[in-house]
This record gives structure tokens, C-alpha cells and sequence, in this order.
């Protein structure tokens, strides 16, 4: 019986996709099943899984629905009680798999597993050793850029994993989903693991970062550049209306506009760059969206996203979001 869905969403990543099965052939653990969503490509794809990787289940989907959306047909279309969603553009260590999923199974406490993130070109530099999230509406991976010298070598809870390498529990992902769908696809790509992670958090679902559970990450090959500059622009304000509990919203809510500004500022002083005018359409593609994403906030306060209790007159210095969460009143 298949134990693990290993689903990998690709768009015309054909050129990438080997590198990425071969690594999963060589995988100490077998007992998983590979399903590569092609998310409306145009490439080799279909070809080269059918003469190379017959293994591998393939869905193609007619038109791009983007990550999240590809995200979702892939759980849909699959069932075993766990689940592992991996980036094409990695490699993953041959006993990644065995320490990422078992981890899970050694700590049923914990819903979602981490996996440390290196550079592809890199090999001794950190891209994420989990990650976390700031009060100000700011994601980011712990130890990114760094060179990997076993400060991060301890299992130990974090925010959340990084969606390109990591493993969940079916039914975590069953109790989060929202009118049917684990992700929100009106994110499209770019924080939709950010806001996954945070419904998991008010649900008292928690990351345990696997050191041992190693996997290789070329840095935007699949997305990147002004694509991610986009969506980043306009995605960490709509993930912090939508989620952000009630009490700290209204304690932080000038951290996010002070946050939300520097970025305005910064790509207007970088208005020639591409990403910055990126980053910058992006912004106001937000103002748009806003009205949607107030009334999904809306809709979970009615579901009984509370209040929580009232947070200290003096509030703690931290803008990160797990320390906040913990010390200010909230079940874990």
C-alpha cells in the first residue's frame, strides 16, 4: 500500500524534471507514489515521463491555474496519509524522504514537517531551515544565505515549512481546507504555503523542522524574477488582512502599513528595475483585491477565528509571529 503522494506541480519544466526523478528513484524509502501535475506547459513533458518515467502518474491540466491551483488538483487526485509536496527544480539527498515522513510518524503531535533547503550551486549555503512569519506581514526562512555550519542542526519547532520540500498529514490537510481547497488559489503562487501555515496555526497545528531531510533548491528556475517580485508585492499584505488574529491585528496593523510603505518607497527609488515596478504593480493589484480578502477574514471570524485573550499593556519587542502567538494568550 502506498503510505506516501510525493506530488510535484511543474510548468514546462521538462528540462528540470530529471534531476528531480532520478534523485526520488535513488530515495532510501520506496513506499511513496509520484504524481507531477503539468500545469498547462507547452514542453516535452508528457513525453519524457512516458519514456522515461513511467512510474510517475501525470495530470495535465488544460490552461495554468498557477501553484496553488496545481497544488490542489494533485491532492484531489490522490489518497495515502501522507503527503509530500516537492519543487521540479530540486534534488533531494537519497535518505531525505525516510527522515522528512518519519519524523511525522515518530511525533504524531506535529501536523507538518520541514525540510532543510540548500543551494543548488551552493551546497554548503542555507535557502531554509523552516521558516517563519512577522507580525508586519513579512515571510521569511530561517538561515537563508547562510553557510551551513550545523547552527540549524536541531529538531525543533518552527512557523511552518516551505511548501517546495515538505510533508503534512492528509488529514491536517483535509481539516484546513477551505470550501474543498487546501490552498487558496486567488493567491495563485507565491505565500500560499504562508497562508496555510497560519490556518494551521489557528487550529493548533504545528512544523517540526527535520535537520536530516536534505534537498538541493535552484533558486526560482521554475518562477523567480519579476513573476515572484508580483506576486510577493501583492500577496503579503492579502495573507496578513486574511489571517492575522484579531488582537494582533489591531496591535500591528502599523507595522504592516509601515511595512508596506518601505516596499512602496524602495521600488520607487528602483523604478527602472524591472522587479521593483514588479513589486510595485503588484502592491496595487492588492488595493484591488482587498475587498475579496476582508471578506474571507470576514467569513472566518464568523467560523470562529476568536478573539483570544487580551494581549499585556506592554507588548513584546519581537515582530515574529510564533513568539507573539505563544505569549499573548493563545492556545496551543
Amino acid at each position: 500500500m502506498t503510505k506516501i503522494d510525493l506530488i510535484i506541480p511543474s510548468y514546462n519544466g521538462a528540462a528540470l524534471l530529471p534531476t528531480c526523478l532520478d534523485a526520488l528513484r535513488k530515495q532510501t524509502r520506496q513506499d511513496f507514489t509520484v504524481t507531477v501535475v503539468d500545469d498547462g506547459g507547452s514542453d516535452a513533458t508528457p513525453a519524457l515521463l512516458a519514456a522515461h518515467y513511467p512510474e510517475v502518474q501525470l495530470l495535465r491540466l488544460e490552461r495554468n491555474r498557477g501553484l496553488a491551483g496545481a497544488v490542489n488538483v494533485g491532492l484531489a487526485a490522490t489518497h495515502a496519509p501522507f503527503v509530500v509536496l516537492l519543487n521540479n527544480d530540486t534534488e533531494a539527498a537519497p535518505d531525505w524522504l525516510a527522515a522528512l515522513v518519519g519524523a511525522l510518524e515518530r511525533y504524531p503531535a506535529y501536523a507538518f514537517a520541514a525540510s532543510k533547503l540548500r543551494l543548488f550551486d551552493r551546497r554548503d549555503h542555507l535557502h531554509s531551515a523552516g521558516d517563519f512569519y512577522r507580525v508586519d506581514g513579512e515571510p521569511g526562512s530561517r538561515g537563508v544565505w547562510q553557510q551551513d555550519r550545523g547552527q540549524y542542526d536541531a529538531l525543533s519547532e518552527v512557523f511552518g515549512p516551505c511548501a517546495g520540500a515538505a510533508a503534512y498529514r492528509r488529514t491536517a490537510l483535509d481539516a484546513l481546507a477551505e470550501a474543498g481547497k487546501v490552498f487558496d488559489e486567488d493567491l495563485v503562487m507565491y505565500c500560499e504555503d504562508v497562508d496555510l501555515n497560519l490556518r494551521a496555526w489557528r487550529r493548533g497545528m504545528r512544523t517540526l523542522f527535520v535537520p536530516t531531510a536534505v534537498v538541493y533548491h535552484r533558486l526560482s528556475a521554475t518562477g523567480g524574477g519579476t513573476l515572484a517580485s508580483y506576486y510577493c508585492g501583492r500577496n503579503f499584505a492579502l495573507v496578513w488582512i486574511k489571517n492575522m488574529p484579531p488582537p494582533l491585528a489591531r496591535r500591528y496593523w502599523p507595522r504592516l502599513v509601515a511595512s508596506q510603505l518601505r516596499f512602496m518607497l524602495t521600488s520607487l527609488r528602483h523604478g527602472r528595475e524591472p522587479a521593483a515596478r514588479a513589486r510595485l504593480r503588484g502592491q496595487l493589484a492588492a488595493l484591488r483585491a482587498l475587498p475579496h480578502f476582508w471578506r474571507k477574514r470576514q467569513k472566518l471570524l464568523r467560523e470562529g477565528f476568536g478573539e483570544g485573550e487580551a494581549l499585556p499593556e506592554k507588548p513584546s519587542s519581537s515582530l515574529d509571529f510564533q513568539q507573539q502567538y505563544l505569549q499573548n494568550g493563545y492556545v496551543r
